[in-house]
This record gives C-alpha cells, structure tokens and sequence, in this order.
C-alpha cells in the first residue's frame, strides 16, 4: 500500500499503515475504521482480550456510569439495533460481553496480538519501530502509531511503610482476578472512597464479617436508581436513534441531551424552587445532577447551596452523626467525578462496617497481620486498593516513547503534557493519541469521544495519503496556544478548585496540570475546522 511519497507499507510481516496500541473500544474502532479506510493495520493488547478497561475493571459491583443506550458504537446502525442492554446502567460483564460481540461481528481479532505489552516506540525519520514484548521480542514498522491506551487503565498502585510485611491478600480495583473474590468471613479493609470504593464497598460490605473503610477524602455520590429498561423505551430509542445521538451530541459532556441543563442559575431561584429541582433529579439519579442549574461548575455560591443539598442527604442516610460527619465533603462539588452508588451511604448503617477517615487517623505502616492507623493496628484477612489510576497519561508513559531528533516524550512532558488537540504532541510525527490530555475525554461520555477521535485520525491519514504527504506532526506554537486555551476554559470553571485526578493530583511526583476540556461540541467544531483549513497547526 501507498502512502504518501511512494512509501509501501505491506500488509502482515514486519510492517503495517498503522500499529494500534490498546484493544479497548477505541483500539476495536480504530482498527474497523483503518481496514474500511483501506490501511493494514494491527492493535497491539497487553490483555488476554478485548474490552480495555472492562477487561481489567472485574471488582465487584462495577458498572458504567453513564447510560448503556447512551455508552455504546453509534458508527453501526445494526449493531444499534441488534444489541440488546438488560440495564439502565451496564455492569462490567455486559460491557465485556458488548466489547467481544463487537470483536467477533466486525471480524477484528485476526488483527489483534493479545498478551503483548508495547514497550519502546522508536521513530526512525519515516516511520515507527514499533518493540513489543510477549512470549519473546518483536520489532516491527508501522507509518503511524496511534495509543489507544485508554485514559482510565494504569492502576495507582500507592505504596506504604513496610507493606512488603502483610501476609494477607491484596487486590486492586483496577486489576481484580478474572476469577473473582470471596470475601465471606473475612475482615476486610478497603482503602479509597474514589468511583470503585463506592461500587464496591456495598458488595463486599454484604459478605464480609467486618469492613472498614479507609477513607481519604469523602466523595460526592449520587444515587443511580439503575433498573431494568423498559422494552418500550428501548424501541423508542431505537426507532429514533439518530436523534437520540444528535441531542447527546450537543451536551456539553456528549450525554443526557433528553434531559438538558437547567435554564437557571441555582441563585437565580428561590429555596423552595432550588430544593425541589434538587430533589427531582436526586430521584433521578446519575451524573445529570447537576445540570439541574446552568451554573454549578462556574459560580462558586451556586455551588455551595447544590453541595449542601447533597450533604444535607448525606446526614438523613447515615444514621451515625459521626459517621455522618465524617463522609460529609467539605469541598467544591463536581471538581472531582461525581460519583454514582446503589446503597453506598446505607451501607455506613450496617453493624459490620465501620469508617476510618485518615485525615484524623493516618496509615503509619503495615504490619504482617494488617495495618497500624494512629498507632492501633487494625487486623485483616485481605486488603483492597481502590486508588484508582494514574489517569490519561499513567499509560501512555509506561512506554517509551522517543520522537524526532531522539527525544523521549518523558522528556517532552517533564513539566506535565502538552498536547495539540489531545490528538498530537509537537516532535513525534505520525503518532496520535485518542483522547488524549487536552481534549475533553474523561468530562464526556467516553465513547463519544473516542469515536469523534478515532473518525478524525482516520480522515487524517486518508487525506495525508491522498495529497502524498507522508508525515504529519504539531507545530510548536499550535501546541503552546492549544495549552493556554485548555488552561483558560478549565479556568473558568470551579474543576481546579480541588486536589483531584484530573490534575494527577492523585499520584506523587506527577505535574499538576488540568489534563481534560470541558465542553464537547465547541472542540468537535474545532478539530473540524482545523481538518477543513487543511490541518491548520500541522506540519505536514
């Protein structure tokens, strides 16, 4: 095959159009997309199978936060209509069994090496030396790289005094074993409070004889209110789909366009008519909270009087008022996720699960037996770390990655990442990130956003190779500019008010910066018209 300036590239052997890193939902899509395109490409998975972060995320309890008819491939109307969701919001075993129903419908794993990790990309002036490790060392070529990573898939994995010394077991949210855990019988501690924690401290909460809860930083979860569908709401929307998709598509986080932002600030109502938007859609549930008002991520009184609705919720759930007190969040709501629980704040009621808040009772070390809090040691047959992840660029940076000139993207982004569109990164031509920092991904409904990425990376490549243009790479001051806007819109809104994942706060040494954009439409009109002024900020 051709591509731009007489280069060939053959298909299978040592060199492919494009080499693929990641099989979750972006890898599979990028892959349809480039065979239709006409490009030979392989994805590259360090997993046993398809599914990204639902192949790895198995922990009790966990689901999609976002709606099943709303996270899901829009690129395939008979996919659309075939699929059929059992649930309001899909537990991982769905979302896996979505992800490999995909896998075998569009014939994609012939082009998928599973149990292979990337280690080293290696830019040679005209093309990628790709190295991957598996049962033994590879090497191949490939004209483009694109790292479907995944923002949510490098587990942060904390480390404590002496917790070599613990004799019990240890799981992670973000690596649990494929076959399950039974905690029956066991005491059990669960360190983080982040999305995971709340899924799953309900579940292990039922069959442990004792949980405690060791509790950093008290979230803000919302009631999902997940049911069954309705099977005339499904055909409903299946027999509009288009529809659907459009008005989802004009939110500003690309989902909940049948339930649209509230035309009002919440200062601009009264304390009757705040408290009942409030309430409606506290019965509702899920993430669309707070669009109840049009202001609760810019002004911070709004957000006050939201906040205190919520943890006034807090208080008539947790019977315990110190309990109470201590999983009451004292800040900005929304600057960290929201998170969406079944019974999180119940469980706190359960006689056998108790709450440490180690702002007042630090970890000081491990012990063989279990963990010393304050100076006590607390006894427990297995620990469970749902710290979360090193997000966006956690696993973009376990590879390495060295661009033009031989500089390493370690280097390039020592100060934190810069990104032009969280598409591309000035001196690493050819390579592509899919929702990559600088791009809304993570304040979007992601699969939104990894089709809109994955189509332009297509169309890209598509027009490089028919106007002969083998390499394709950011300017340096299209980049810097794209970093100053990111940096201002995040600054008008609460988002950096808070110590959170976003900023990567919440792994040591890691730069603070805002990595995503709010505001989906706005960035799509603007990768368009970048695409439509002949990539405007490219070097090609």
């Amino acid at each position: 095959m051709v591509v731009g300036n007489n280069v060939r590239m053959e298909a299978g052997g040592d060199s492919v159009d494009v080499a693929i890193v990641g099989a979750g939902f972006a890898g599979m899509y990028m892959l349809h997309r480039a065979r239709e395109a006409g490009f030979t490409a392989r994805v590259l998975e360090r997993g046993g199978g398809v599914g990204g972060t639902w192949y790895w995320n198995r922990y009790p309890g966990a689901r999609c936060d976002v709606p099943s008819l709303e996270y899901s491939y829009q690129f395939s109307d008979e996919l659309q209509q075939e699929w059929e969701w059992s649930e309001k919001y899909a537990t991982q075993p769905e979302i896996l069994r979505y992800a490999e129903h995909v896998a075998d419908r569009f014939d994609l794993r012939r082009d998928i090496r599973f149990n292979t990790t990337v280690t080293r990309l290696r830019w040679t002036g005209d093309s990628w030396q790709v190295s991957t490790a598996r049962q033994e060392a590879s090497v191949f070529n490939a004209r483009f790289v694109v790292l479907a990573t995944g923002c949510l898939s490098s587990a942060n994995r904390p480390r404590f005094t002496d917790d070599h010394l613990y004799g019990g077991r240890t799981y992670h949210t973000g690596d649990w074993p494929h076959e399950g855990v039974d905690f029956s019988g066991q005491r059990v501690a669960v360190i983080g409070t982040g999305s995971s924690g709340v899924q799953s401290i309900p579940i292990i909460a039922g069959q442990a004889a004792h949980l405690t809860v060791l509790q950093r930083t008290p979230a803000y979860s919302i009631p999902a209110r997940n049911r069954k569908l309705e099977p005339s709401y499904v055909a409903d929307v299946k027999a509009n789909y288009a529809e659907f998709r459009r008005k989802n598509a004009l939110t500003r986080a690309a989902l909940g366009g049948d339930t649209p932002t509230g035309p009002h600030g919440a200062r601009e109502v009264g304390d009757d008519e705040r408290r009942a938007a409030l309430e409606e859609r506290w019965r509702k549930g899920g993430l669309l909270f707070l669009g109840a008002f049009n202001d609760a991520l810019t002004n911070p009184e709004s957000n006050r009087l939201i906040a205190d609705f919520v943890r006034d919720k807090i208080r008539s759930i947790v019977r315990d008022p110190v309990t109470a007190r201590k999983l009451v969040p004292g800040s900005v709501i929304g600057c960290k996720r929201l998170c969406v629980d079944t019974d999180y704040y119940d469980t706190f009621n359960r006689s056998n699960v108790s709450l440490v808040d180690l702002r007042e009772r630090p970890i000081d070390r491990f012990t063989e037996r279990g963990i010393v809090l304050g100076g006590e040691e607390l006894v427990c047959d297995s620990v469970v770390f749902a710290t979360g992840f090193d997000a966006m660029t956690g696993a973009i940076q376990k590879i390495d990655i060295v661009g033009r000139d031989g500089v390493p993207l370690s280097e390039a982004w020592s100060a934190g990442p810069v990104n032009y569109l969280g598409l591309s990164v000035h001196g690493f031509p050819n390579l592509f990130t899919v929702t990559g920092p600088g791009s809304p991904s993570v304040l979007t409904n992601m699969i939104v956003s990894i089709q809109h990425h994955v189509e332009w990376i297509t169309d890209c490549i598509d027009w490089m190779r028919a106007n002969g243009k083998p390499t394709i790479e950011a300017h340096a001051d299209a980049q810097a500019r794209w970093v100053e806007h990111v940096n201002a819109v995040a600054g008008m809104t609460l988002y950096t008010s808070c110590s959170s994942w976003y900023l990567g706060a919440n792994v040591p040494g890691k730069p603070r910066v805002f990595m995503p954009l709010p505001g989906f439409p706005a960035y799509a009109q603007h990768c368009a018209d970048v695409a439509q002024n002949g990539y405007r900020g490219f070097a090609t």
